[in-house]
């Protein structure tokens, strides 16, 4: 393990743009290719991709796609009660703050006879990635399906990878009973995203996916949402990232266990330590040693601990500025006066304030959505909510007053432009409602 230190005033400002540049994701010629013959595949034969594709890369055989409701009564026998207790209480966390989010349509009459409306209303339908790499994920069952659940989406459906028996984990089917979701279908990979966004005889196409996946998956949303007229997909996607901000009260312990829990995702995830405090550097290395060798992942965290750093600042508003620099997924702040960085870190998809807020707590069961950009998309783009799952749109009418007092302005702009028919339009009905008053 060789994780680097880095003293931040030293370095160069090309060290410093090193330091903090992402692993390279895989974007070649190669993957693009593959995943564009996967999602030809399926868009020329359908279901007849989806089995041969599930055999080929999932190695098993299926003779049916979705999963019935006797399949999901059996999984919520399977469960203790302990666990199932552990769903409920994390769905109940995730809806309530979710449930916040309700927004009203908004009436403004901007000036007389001139009302204008901004509307929301639920996406009709949504498909939800669910990965199954080497643990099930029912926290991004419920992450995805609270609020399509609370959008009010028509059609939720979600898609996972099925074992080398076709089965779906019991917990995913349980988080998916829970957020009322029906249609559930054992199939995976980047051939999953092509059955939502084209639609097959068994699966038929959604407008929006969301969800997180390995590079197939993240390829073909990519390419998909690029080709398919009216399909989108929820964010960008890249390796998993923690940025920690402690200072010289910050307990290591705490903050190596942090560092840990992300590293632990996958080899290209990146952990990142600022602090002005050199104690607590060599505290935090001394407890990755340590902490790494206990992990049942040991193996991939040390890999991802080989391309994180442990940064020194000068003090804590250098250590805001590398921050809003970097822009991380998931950030906390374990310093004695957390609350004072508040107002001016920026860049961050979630951040976790104090010694007791790990980012654990907001994977499962704060409240918040673990759907988050990464990458350095956080500067531009917002964590997962309620306001993904709808859209938005406005309604304005005018009455003859509204539409007089108006008239002015929009010939005179039209003049402008030269759009004579949009000028049309409006002098049509002037015309016509001087012709009404003298018949009258």
């Amino acid at each position: 393990m060789n994780t680097q230190i880095i003293e931040w005033q030293s370095t160069s400002a090309q060290q410093k743009k090193d330091a903090l540049a992402r692993p390279a994701i895989a974007d070649n010629a190669l993957l693009s290719t593959q995943v564009g013959n996967i999602l030809s595949q399926v868009q020329k034969q359908g279901d007849k991709a989806l089995f041969s594709l599930t055999e080929q890369f999932d190695g098993i055989a299926l003779t049916t796609l979705a999963v019935t409701p006797e399949q999901v009564a059996q999984a919520k026998l399977a469960l203790t009660d302990k666990r199932i207790k552990a769903i409920n209480t994390a769905y109940g966390q995730i809806k309530r703050f979710h449930n916040a989010q309700i927004s009203q349509d908004v009436f403004v009459e901007t000036c007389p006879g001139v009302r204008c409306i901004l509307k929301t209303e639920a996406i009709e339908s949504v498909g939800l990635y669910i990965p199954a790499g080497s643990a099930p994920l029912p926290s991004t069952v419920l992450m995805l399906g609270v609020p399509a659940q609370i959008a009010g989406c028509k059609r939720t459906v979600l898609v996972c990878p099925p074992d080398k028996n076709g089965q779906l984990a019991n917990e995913v089917l349980v988080a998916a009973e829970l957020c009322g979701i029906t249609e559930i279908y054992t199939i995976g990979g980047a051939q999953a995203i092509a059955a939502l966004a084209y639609g097959t005889a068994t699966i038929p196409a959604v407008n929006k996916v969301f969800g997180p996946g390995n590079r197939y998956v993240t390829e073909a949303k990519k390419q998909l949402s690029q080709q398919v007229a009216g399909f989108a997909i929820d964010m960008p996607a890249g390796p998993s990232e923690v940025l920690v901000i402690g200072d010289e009260q910050a307990n290591a312990a705490f903050i190596a266990a942090d560092l840990l829990s992300q590293a632990e995702h996958g080899a290209d995830s990146q952990v990142i330590l600022l602090t002005d405090s050199k104690d607590l550097i060599n505290k935090v290395a001394n407890e990755l040693e340590s902490q790494v060798t206990l992990l049942s992942r040991s193996d991939i965290a040390k890999q991802a601990l080989k391309q994180s750093r442990l940064i020194l600042t000068t003090d804590m508003a250098q250590a805001v500025e590398v921050s809003n620099l970097y822009g991380p997924e998931h950030l906390i702040v374990q310093t004695e006066n957390p609350q004072a960085l508040l107002t001016d870190l920026r860049n961050a998809g979630s951040i976790f304030v104090g010694a007791y807020s790990p980012e654990s707590a907001g994977d499962y069961a704060s409240g918040t959505n673990h759907v988050l950009p990464t990458y350095g998309y956080s500067k531009v783009i917002s964590s997962l909510s309620l306001a993904d799952f709808s859209r938005r749109y406005t309604v304005q009418e005018l009455s003859k007053e509204g539409l007089s007092n108006l008239a002015e302005c929009i010939i005179e702009l039209t003049d402008a432009e030269g759009l004579d028919a949009h000028q049309r339009a409006v002098t049509i009905r002037l015309e016509d409602s001087i012709s009404e008053g003298k018949n009258v």
